[in-house]
């Protein structure tokens, strides 16, 4: 049992410090950014990955991005 909780610790550290699971978490507050900011549709992807794209990851550049539309 010891042996299966430390594989299952390591493989979290693992996956913590890999580029994907960090890179998928942006992407989902990303788009919660955009829909505060009041994007609906098609628009919630489109000013989510604009956000990601500059790594500017925030309510008001999400309310610009909306406004230029």
């Amino acid at each position: 049992m010891a042996a299966v909780g430390l594989a299952q610790n390591l493989a979290a550290i693992r996956a913590l410090a890999t580029e994907g699971i960090q890179r998928g978490h942006m992407a989902l507050h990303a788009r919660q950014v955009a829909t505060a900011a009041g994007a609906q549709g098609n628009d919630v992807d489109r000013i989510a990955a604009q956000l990601v794209s500059e790594g500017q990851i925030r309510v008001e550049r999400a309310r610009e991005l909306l406004e230029k539309k």
